[in-house]
């Protein structure tokens, strides 16, 4: 921070998709008639600032200079908006003054909406804004600036242990702290351990093909899609899923944070629990990959690194389902408007169900299907060639037996799964760094390529099936998951057989 005659440089931060770029916050002071501009592109929110800096000023007992006061946002071609720069705005004013003294202020960056009164009110993103300032190398001999923010929105910043957080409730006690009159508390981080869920795959009467590729799919990352009838567990199955994956890891932990805290809905308590999101069939394109004039991050963002659950899949709009295809490829979305573009991470496992038809009933033991073949197949057909080939494991959900639903419910508990699902990834993270279905051109023949007997295999039911070459390489894929689950270092003829059970249940085996 610097000053000169009657400016003043403050630090901040604005919000740009993911990215948590610099802002300085200039305060110029110059004679003639009383007068309060801010520019730097700032939106209606920004501009409303002054009225609230004023208030809060005044309340705060300190003099509002009855001068000419310029706010630049600097730089001038990024967008600002919301109240975050409230607090800014008002350090700047006080030290141009000269009613705060200049010599800490560059140590901290600052963000926070002021009420009338003075206080502070918490602000949206406030873990995206620290976790953007480490990503940034420091030059040599520098050290990171501390962050000064609302007491609430400290709470979650503090989660990012790279940063010196200092919460605040009131602007009185942030220009305390700078004159050297109180010191501002450190925020230490609140993160407890994580508590396991409570829904548990030993819950679900039956089933062990379906759970079985569900430990398949969590240990290798890869998708799902269930058939089945009405009743027979499928939304159940899903609900249980997250309980079967990894632990998040910090990096994992601190953006899947960051992607919730920039929509404004992140909660300390949910701080390393892998997210499940599971919106509703009539959701448009916007709520489920994002958007707005400001655009912001929706569901499959909201996934990330979690489990996005699309239950009924053919009833969703097919556009929607169409917006899929490119994030499922590359992990990320890049969402573009008239005045802004933004990339959200969007790295989720997609879970997704549906009937075999639209009464529910094609292939049941006992209730007939009152639909016609042409019926069938407009029903299957709402769901594009491309994203289902795309879906990894394709596995049927059968209805069960009167003596089935009848007897207790039985099977593994969800944390014994997941004690296997963990060994298998971390083979694949040691063997790799990335899970199976991250594998990509050369590596998936270099690391999943199976046995002589395997290949024929393989060969020969891509023939009989008509498969195309993405779908070969995901059985691989799936493939080498399950030899992991095996502990077996080379993928052989029983996993290449499992992993085309996958591919062609409920789905291709109804089809012929």
């Amino acid at each position: 921070m610097t000053a000169a005659l009657s400016l003043a440089i403050v630090r901040s931060r604005a919000l740009a998709g993911m990215d948590a770029p610099e802002v300085t916050v200039e305060v110029h002071l110059t004679g003639g008639l009383p007068h309060f501009n801010i520019v730097g592109l700032a939106e209606t929110e920004v501009k409303e600032s002054r009225d609230r800096v004023r208030a809060a000023i005044l309340n705060a007992r300190y003099e509002l200079p009855a001068r000419r006061i310029t706010v630049n946002l600097a730089p001038a071609d990024l967008p600002k908006e919301s109240g975050r720069f409230d607090l800014p705005i008002a350090i700047g004013i006080l030290v141009a003054s000269g009613q705060l003294p200049v010599e800490r202020v560059d140590d901290f960056e600052y963000a926070g909406e002021l009420s009338l009164s003075g206080a502070l009110r918490p602000i949206r993103g406030a873990l995206a804004m620290t976790h953007a300032m480490t990503r940034r190398p420091l030059a040599a001999g520098a050290s990171r600036r501390g962050f000064i923010l609302p007491r609430e929105s400290a709470v979650e910043a503090a989660l990012c242990d790279e940063v010196r957080i200092h919460p605040a409730a009131t602007l009185l006690e942030v220009c305390a702290h700078l004159a050297g009159r109180e010191q501002l508390a450190t925020q230490r981080s609140s993160s407890a351990a994580v508590t396991p869920s409570p829904r548990d795959l030993a819950d679900v009467k039956g089933q062990a093909a379906s759970k079985r590729a569900l430990e398949v799919a969590a240990a290798g990352a890869h998708s799902v899609l269930m058939i089945g009838p009405p009743g027979t567990g499928k939304s159940m199955l899903a609900a249980r899923f997250t309980g079967l994956l990894p632990p998040m890891t910090a990096t994992e932990a601190e953006e899947s944070a960051a992607v919730a805290s920039l929509a404004g809905r992140f909660s300390v308590d949910t701080w390393r629990v892998r997210p499940y999101r599971a919106p509703h069939h009539t959701a448009s394109a916007a709520a489920l990959v994002g958007g707005g004039s400001v655009p912001r991050p929706r569901e499959i963002s909201l996934a990330h690194h979690g489990v996005l659950f699309l239950d009924e899949l053919p009833e969703f709009d097919r556009r929607v389902l169409e917006v899929l295809r490119e994030p499922l490829e590359s992990g990320h979305i890049a969402i573009s408007r008239a005045a802004r573009q933004a990339d959200f991470p969007a790295r989720f496992q997609l879970l997704a169900a549906m009937n075999p038809c639209p009464c529910g009933y094609f292939g049941h033991p006992v209730r007939a299907c009152r639909c016609s073949p042409d019926g069938i197949r407009r029903y299957r057909d709402r769901i594009s060639g491309p994203l289902l080939d795309r879906i990894d494991l394709q596995i049927e959900v059968p209805a069960l037996d009167d003596d089935a639903i009848a007897a207790a419910a039985d099977g593994e508990h969800s944390a014994t799964i997941a004690a296997r699902v963990s060994i298998a990834r971390t083979r694949q993270l040691t063997r790799q760094g990335i899970a199976n279905a991250l594998l990509e051109g050369k590596a998936i023949d270099e690391r999943c390529g199976p046995d002589r007997a395997g290949a024929d295999l393989l060969r020969s039911a891509m023939t009989r099936l008509g498969w195309s070459a993405r779908a070969y390489h995901r059985v691989l894929k799936i493939a080498r998951t399950i030899a992991d689950l095996d502990a077996s270092d080379d993928v052989g003829t029983t996993h290449v057989a499992e992993a085309i059970g996958y591919r062609r249940g409920g789905w291709d085996a109804d089809r012929r």
